[in-house]
């Protein structure tokens, strides 16, 4: 049984940082692809970094480019999300999720929804929630 626990969740004022860590446990794939996912108020859950296992390859929703980034420890039973320069806007339910086959993400971009779709993601965490405000 795949089992995630996100932890790392916080208030934090705009332009600090956070990092999420993800336990993983009962994952013994040596593909697959693991992710971060937030849901923010009134909108569907979004991919916004995934992490392909074999290679290590990230792939980032445009809208955290260049302040998010996506790591595994060596080990891979824990993948993390440094989080920077958070903006109110990130302000949301953070889940961790697994996918056991190394399928392409599906990206989307409209005014309701950036990001990669749930599907293939197969288990996810409870989630860990996040608040950026002055």
């Amino acid at each position: 049984e795949v089992q995630l626990v996100e932890s790392g969740g916080g208030s934090v004022q705009p332009g600090g940082s956070l990092r999420l860590s993800c336990a993983v446990s009962g994952f013994t794939y040596m593909e697959g692809i693991l992710a971060w996912f937030r849901q923010r108020p009134g909108r569907r859950r979004e991919g916004v970094a995934a992490i392909y296992r074999n290679f290590g390859n990230t792939y980032y929703a445009d809208s955290v480019k260049g302040r998010f980034s996506i790591s595994q420890d060596n080990a891979k039973k824990t993948v993390f999300l440094q989080m920077n320069d958070l903006k109110p806007e990130d302000t949301a339910m953070y889940y961790c999720a697994a996918s056991r086959a190394s399928r392409p993400l599906q990206f989307r971009s409209s005014s309701m929804f950036e990001g990669f779709e749930s599907e293939p993601f197969e288990d996810w965490g409870h989630g860990t929630q996040v608040i950026v405000s002055s």
